[in-house]
């Protein structure tokens, strides 16, 4: 079909761009033809024609041969894997076109187009000849993938630095708003990282102070205000990527790529606690990028896990179950955190969604998915069951056992889940709010409105200015409205109200954090 559809094509004139795109809605729904495959099929060119272009393209850079072989370019075209930016560079070079044509999103790493003469010139003629050799283009040298500028880099550092000085001599409410440089900044750093982790010495002793400096913000991110942890992991990620823009032994490379993982997917974890998804997602897709660069499963699902609850909390809970699904697929059957990680926001998004499906299928499903969390945690050894961050630990489990019982309105079960997890978070501010008002959730659930108010007023009244994220107080405007939706006369409502709607605690100093 494909070649009949190639042959019409070139009869009346079609660009080999069009012919893909016949190609793809032609085939898509009855072969799974990928856009990638069509775009191939356009061309009339066979899996080896495409790897000696790409080989040609590397050579012609002065690169080392490239891995990639016609197994990888199949599990390309057939979905399974995705190009990473490198070699996704160069296949839009080879067919000149941009990554959304082959089915992928973003702009190329290189930052040009691909539609340039002398690339597959004319694609095969009918005798299965192909193009002639491709001239080297100037832009498309190896310096322009790596457009960084240290006068850029320097800038964004010196905003984030401003900001961190701000936040430690300014204790206002208004220190914990991410204002446009702070953003620009954040994306700068999370854009160049991308840059670099496609191309890259520094000794083993400095990784080592790099590793343990990014385990100790992994300990410090329930303790410490989200915007004065985000300037010092980015700042740290900036280290992390100077040191990436000069090629490194592969054992070291290696390890510079775990921490980019690491530091990019704790930034977007912190990104969701300030309330920004966008820039939240960006960087979980940096954090992939440099997680496949390690071939590390359980750091891989991990990083998917954790961008799982950015859906979560502020888009469909279907796609955080897929998201889910694909960190559990991920792990395997590694001991790790992600397996018992992936399964527990499973549960919470079907508690999500089990008002609109049959509810007591998902309520199956989601206590089935709690018991696979238990049982994944206890397999799960050494550090990573007393790391909060990279980790996943058993106060962890507790408190989002008891969030998906409170969401099924399975109030006995949560309520005693919910008083043990509250027990360990004595020093977790944030996660202690979350939890408190469950409680709440659940006393209004068994009629008790007032001590829902009174156990929503104590949580507010403990958090302090700079823990006031959207993150925060989406969960307290909720109850908010399920009460005024319960009983919108009770005395005690203009008190919770009060302190939903307050900058700062009233009647008393903010606790925990910076």
């Amino acid at each position: 079909m494909a070649r009949r559809i190639r042959a019409k094509g070139l009869a009346v004139g079609r660009t080999a761009a069009q012919i893909a795109e016949e190609i793809h809605e032609a085939c898509g729904a009855q072969f799974g033809t990928t856009k990638i495959k069509g775009h191939r099929l356009a061309h009339g060119i066979a899996l080896a024609d495409v790897i000696e272009q790409v080989r040609a393209l590397f050579e012609r850079d002065e690169k080392p041969a490239p891995g990639i072989g016609e197994t990888l370019l199949s599990a390309y075209e057939s979905g399974l894997k995705r190009p990473g930016p490198e070699y996704l560079h160069y296949l839009c070079t080879v067919y000149r076109v941009e990554p959304p044509s082959l089915g992928y999103d973003g702009p190329c790493i290189c930052g040009h187009g691909h539609r340039m003469p002398g690339v597959l010139a004319g694609g095969a003629d009918v005798n299965g000849r192909h193009g002639a050799a491709l001239p080297e283009p100037t832009e498309l040298r190896t310096p322009s993938l790596h457009p960084d500028k240290n006068v850029d880099s320097e800038e964004d550092e010196n905003i984030l630095r401003r900001a961190l000085l701000n936040l430690l001599t300014n204790s206002d409410a208004g220190a914990t708003k991410l204002t446009g440089p702070v953003l620009g900044a954040c994306e700068g750093i999370r854009r160049r990282m991308d840059y670099t982790l496609v191309s890259s010495t520094v000794s083993p002793a400095m990784l080592d102070q790099w590793e343990e400096a990014t385990l100790a913000f992994g300990r410090q991110y329930t303790t410490t205000a989200p915007l004065r942890l985000l300037c010092d992991v980015l700042l740290e990620l900036s280290a992390v990527r100077n040191a990436m823009t000069r090629r490194q032994p592969i054992d070291l490379q290696e390890r510079l790529c775990r921490m980019a993982a690491q530091l990019s997917g704790l930034s977007g974890m912190i990104m969701i606690n300030l309330g920004d998804h966008r820039l939240a997602r960006s960087f979980f897709r940096t954090g992939r990028t440099a997680a496949d660069e390690t071939g590390d499963r359980a750091l891989r699902a991990w990083v998917t896990a954790r961008e799982a609850l950015v859906p979560l909390y502020y888009g469909d809970a279907r796609e955080a179950l897929n998201l889910a699904k694909k960190s559990r697929d991920l792990a395997g059957q590694t001991p790790c955190a992600a397996q018992a990680m992936a399964p527990v926001v499973e549960a919470r998004a079907l508690a999500m969604l089990s008002g609109t499906d049959s509810r007591k299928e998902v309520v199956d499903q989601a206590k089935r998915a709690l018991a696979r969390a238990r049982n994944a945690f206890s397999h799960i050894k050494g550090d990573a069951r007393e790391d909060v961050a990279f980790g996943y630990t058993e106060k962890q489990l507790y408190f989002y056992q008891g969030d998906v019982l409170t969401k099924l309105g399975q109030t006995l079960e949560a309520e005693v889940v919910l008083d043990q997890a509250l027990h360990q978070y004595k020093d977790h501010i944030l996660d202690q709010t979350l939890i408190r008002l469950d409680q709440a959730q659940c006393r209004l659930i068994e009629g008790e409105t007032g001590e829902a108010l009174r156990i929503g007023i104590e949580a507010l009244r403990l958090l302090g200015p700079e823990y006031r994220t959207d993150f925060i107080m989406r969960p307290a405007l909720a109850l908010l409205q399920a009460i005024r939706a319960r009983e919108p006369g009770h005395p005690g409502l203009a008190a919770y109200e009060e302190q939903v709607r307050s900058p700062q605690p009233v009647g008393g100093e903010g606790t925990g954090g910076a």
